[in-house]
């Protein structure tokens, strides 16, 4: 059995041992559900690829995170301040992820950290191209989109 499919199922049973089927006790069983089937993952047999990818995941959302905390106070400090700091320039970003959700989540995730914005993805499905607020360097501004998000998110979909 796929071992996501196992933890829902323990959730499940734990909001059901509890009686009460809130998202809450779902989100309890859950994170119980995983450490038991951490605990046990020896009786699996060969290692399952699902905790690395739930530490991939979690990297992910903690990564972004900080870059969305950073970028909005670079953002609120140039608007707030009379100077302007900006310097905007629309990049294209050579794509190293290949599927459709891979790309959607690269692109979903520039664009929801103030001061990027994806703007499209060519025919090709090899370039994406961005706008960016603070472009003094574009190289090293797609350079850090590329080992930051793009990078993280190859990693969550590696096998």
């Amino acid at each position: 059995m796929n071992v996501f499919l196992l933890n829902i199922l323990l959730a499940v049973i734990w909001a059901a041992l509890w009686g009460t089927l809130t998202l809450a006790q779902l989100a309890i069983g859950f994170h119980i559900g995983f450490a038991i089937l951490w605990l046990t993952q020896p009786m699996f047999g060969e290692r399952s690829g699902y905790f690395l990818r739930a530490w991939r995941v979690v990297r992910l959302i903690g990564f972004f995170l900080y870059d969305l905390c950073i970028s909005s106070v670079r953002v609120a400090y140039d608007v707030l301040t009379p100077q302007d700091l900006s310097n905007p320039a629309i990049l294209e970003m050579p794509l190293d992820v290949e599927s459709d959700i891979e790309i959607l989540l690269v692109t979903n995730l520039i664009s929801l950290t103030p001061g990027t914005l994806s703007l499209d993805v060519t025919p090709d499905r090899k370039t994406l191209i961005v706008h960016a607020m603070f472009a003094d360097d574009p190289q090293a501004v797609i350079d850090s989109l590329k080992s930051g998000m793009e990078r993280m998110v190859k990693e969550v979909f590696q096998s």
